[in-house]
């Protein structure tokens, strides 16, 4: 089992995946095409309650949010030869953790996200180091009374560390690798001084960031 998750490559048997799940994931073999089809599946706003769906259950359901995109991301890449790469973000209390699939070109990092409006999406690969990319998030992340609440960020985790029947094809909750990435080592973008001396998203930010992609309306 061991070898066979850490292969560079993953196949079809690798990741027990049907043909047609796999097919998918085969299509998607840059980071922007994987973008562009995490932005097209519709966000998941957990009407029947709180899901932490894995790739297969987002390629059925089709619907997620960013950590289920993030893993729908990370797959994608094992397929194709990539690292399966995932950053955590935690933020204040109030708020919700953002979780990102990585991909590097060269010595530069970008990002893979999901996110039902525009600000929290792909990030180019052109940030020198995690910290640089975490922080292109920093003035877009905010609550609904424009206080901003990203707090600190992971490394990079590789989900090849990470049994697939967890993550990519449970059937519940994949609550165990949501934990596992909840634990990993945090590294702080602001200290205590800076935080108490943010500004709040003026009323003009705060209203374009209202704008949504997918409606809620459709999973009532």
């Amino acid at each position: 089992m061991a070898r066979r998750r850490h292969k560079r490559t993953a196949r079809r048997e690798d990741l027990d995946l049907t043909p047609a799940e796999y097919a998918v994931l085969r299509r998607l073999d840059t980071p922007h095409k994987i973008q562009l089809f995490v932005n097209a599946i519709p966000a998941n706003y957990e009407v029947g309650g709180e899901t932490i769906f894995s790739v297969r259950q987002v390629l059925r359901q089709r619907r997620a949010h960013c950590i289920e995109a993030a893993f729908v991301a990370a797959c994608a890449q094992w397929v194709h030869g990539e690292r399966p790469l995932v950053m955590y973000m935690d933020c204040d209390p109030c708020d919700f953790p953002h979780v990102v699939a990585l991909f590097r070109r060269g010595a530069c990092w970008g990002a893979i996200s999901k996110s039902n409006g525009s600000h929290l999406r792909y990030r180019d690969p052109v940030y020198r180091s995690l910290r640089e990319l975490a922080m292109s998030y920093f003035h877009e992340y905010f609550d609904r009374r424009g206080h901003k609440t990203l707090l600190s960020h992971s490394g990079a985790f590789d989900m090849r560390r990470v049994d697939p029947g967890l993550w990519v094809t449970r059937d519940g909750a994949c609550e165990e690798t949501h934990a596992r990435l909840a634990s990993l080592r945090q590294f702080a973008l602001i200290s205590a001084a800076q935080q108490r001396m943010l500004s709040r998203r003026d009323g003009f930010e705060r209203a374009a960031a209202r704008r949504v992609e997918h409606s809620k309306r459709s999973q009532a």
